[in-house]
């Protein structure tokens, strides 16, 4: 049989390549068959160098192997194992909040969201449509079979339904139509308390009220601190969860809910008569407060325009903050009963003194008059409040050195935080020492609460201090937390400091008694009860060195009773429109109503 030479080998063999090669290269034959193959050294070279390198290859890769399982294998197994294992908090509650009776303002419920996916629906759009309206009445059938028409699949229906609407849900039995379960903060109360409780957002933080500033307190205790609620599980390759080990421990939650000092029913009395007047006066913005002098609780707070916590992303986030809290304003006319305070303390008059009250006076070249544009001349100081003089509240202002005034404004903490339990506190304006007393007019425009600012929560405490006997008792909405007897089991710490002598309080506050029997503060009068207020008309400050001509900022503060004095009402409403815009006829009208539904709701017996 002859065989065949392949192409390459002929190549090889022929005479031409043998010619041209014989010279360079050394080679021995090899006879296979009827052909002989010609090896070069170069070539066994080349193939002992190859073998050389996959030897070291394969001895590289087995010491890497060596390095990784048995030098540093249980580090990465640690480390493996920790990159596939993770701790997952449970979902626990945030306590509820209680009102001072009990009354719930604030808890977690569980609520259902609907979902609708229209490749899997089997039944007409339109009926599934019409059949969920009948359990949520505010779906809107039209726009709803328009957005499951637009899209595919995980088309919101509803949110935030009760238990007994997602039962219904099921109940009709619509394949495509899926309930979503999850834990939502629930405020029953809708806006009423949305001022000072605020709100928590979806992934349940709280943004604004307590819920922002007490997220510690709000934020249950575990009975095994270190378990923490956690259950430790498994990730596959793909990221799935798979359930590894539970907890060895118990992870029972307290009982303890956190009370307010608020009542409800006296903060739905407040709300109702502060909207009246608003609307009323078509105002541009209004607060009440109701502060227990005593303790510094606060009764009642409400602001309008305000929000409902439940659907709180439909307003406006403006609304979202406590303005009584963090807006500055200069409060007029009722800041002259704490001057005068001080100027008992100074012992530069006595209740019996007498101050002149002239129609204007001049104060380094400005000419400052009273509201009235008239004077009385020589009046006593009780006469100086009951008609609200600017001038004579100048000239008992004028006797204390410029520095001492000066000090006696800051022992008030008017340019500093209070400390509230209540988020975004501002702080108040009082210029410089250099400034304030490097002329008398700063001194004189102080005299009748102009040139300085403060949040009306700062101006409740001060009246506060008055109504109390001279001491200046931090404000707060906390009163502690109870267990489910009512018991209070932590107390929140409250600071307390005097800055008036308690007879230099108790004279103001019998002169403030004068105003609202005698003086601007008659439209607070209540038949059998005596009642201490003044008056404030303050014009606006325009940022700008000036002061409006037309907006204003009327407002009026209560004490009561005067004979043991106990709870300061404030009323602030800002920018009324209308005629006869004054302290007197604008926000004393709402003292009045919100002191009888005090009185009621404290059974507070008749003055002797």
């Amino acid at each position: 049989m002859k065989f065949l030479k392949p192409n390459f080998l002929n190549a090889l063999d022929s005479p031409t390549f043998r010619k041209k090669n014989s010279r360079r290269v050394k080679s021995h034959k090899v006879k296979r068959g009827n052909f002989t193959l010609r090896k070069s050294w170069g070539s066994v070279v080349r193939i002992i160098l190859v073998w050389l390198v996959l030897i070291m290859g394969m001895v590289g890769i087995g010491y890497r192997l060596y390095h990784l399982q048995i030098v540093k294998g249980q580090e990465y197994f640690d480390r493996a194992e920790g990159q596939q294992k993770t701790n997952l908090r449970r979902y626990i509650p945030r306590r509820s909040i209680i009102d001072s009776d009990g009354r719930v303002i604030a808890s977690d419920q569980l609520v259902y969201d609907v979902y609708a996916h229209r490749l899997l629906l089997e039944k007409d759009i339109n009926s599934v449509a019409r059949d969920l309206a009948q359990i949520i009445p505010e779906l809107d059938v039209n726009g709803l079979v328009q957005r499951i028409n637009a899209q595919e699949t995980g088309v919101i229906v509803a949110r935030n339904l009760t238990e007994n609407q997602a039962d219904r849900v099921r109940g009709l039995g619509i394949i495509g139509v899926d309930l979503d379960q999850r834990y939502s903060r629930f405020y029953p109360q809708d806006d009423l308390w949305a001022d000072v409780v605020g709100y928590v957002d979806m992934d349940h933080n709280g943004q604004a009220g307590i819920e922002h500033s007490q997220g510690d307190l709000l934020q249950r205790d575990l009975s095994s601190p270190e378990v923490r609620g956690m259950l430790q599980v498994r990730r596959n390759a793909l990221g799935s969860i798979i359930p590894a080990s539970l907890p060895d421990k118990a992870t029972e939650l307290d009982d303890l809910s956190v009370k307010l000092t608020v009542d409800s029913r006296l903060q739905r009395a407040v709300r109702d008569r502060l909207r009246v007047q608003m609307d009323q006066f078509k105002a541009k913005k209004g607060a009440v407060i109701v502060l227990d002098a005593q303790t510094g609780g606060i009764l009642a707070l409400a602001c309008e325009p305000t929000y409902n916590p439940n659907n709180y992303s439909a307003y406006d986030f403006a609304l979202f903050k406590n303005w009584s809290v963090t807006d500055t304003y200069e409060p007029g006319s009722t800041f002259k009963p704490i001057n005068v305070a001080i100027a008992l303390d100074e012992e530069v008059i006595n209740p019996d003194s007498y101050v002149s009250d002239p129609a204007q006076v001049m104060v380094d070249g400005w000419p400052i008059a009273n509201a009235s544009r008239t004077g009385l001349g020589r009046v006593t100081i009780t006469k100086a409040l009951d008609v609200s003089s600017n001038t004579a509240m100048i000239d008992i202002m004028r006797r204390i050195p410029r520095s001492r005034y000066f000090e006696r404004l800051e022992e008030l903490g008017i340019n500093e935080r209070m400390g509230l339990d209540l988020p975004f506190e501002g702080v108040g304006f009082l210029k410089s020492e250099e400034v304030f007393t490097a002329r008398d007019i700063e001194m004189a425009v102080s005299s009748f609460g102009q040139g300085l600012s403060l949040t009306p929560m700062k101006l409740v405490q001060i009246q506060g201090a008055i109504a109390n006997g001279g001491k200046l008792i931090t404000p707060h909405v906390v009163e502690g937390l109870v267990d489910s007897n009512g018991q209070i089991q932590v107390y929140p710490d409250i600071e307390e400091t005097q800055v008036f002598k308690e007879s230099s309080a108790d004279a103001v506050v019998k002169m403030m008694e004068s105003v609202v029997k005698n003086g601007t503060g008659a439209a607070a009068q209540i038949e059998g009860y005596n009642i201490g207020g003044k008056t404030g008309t303050a014009q606006k400050h325009d940022g700008r060195g000036r002061y409006s001509t037309t907006a204003r900022i009327t407002s009026f503060v209560s004490i009561l009773p005067t004979d043991n004095p106990r709870y300061v009402v404030l009323a602030v409403i800002d920018e009324p429109q209308g005629d006869s815009l004054f302290g007197s006829t604008v926000a004393a009208p709402i003292v009045k109503d919100v002191m009888k539904s005090l009185i009621r709701i404290k059974g507070i017996p008749p003055s002797n």
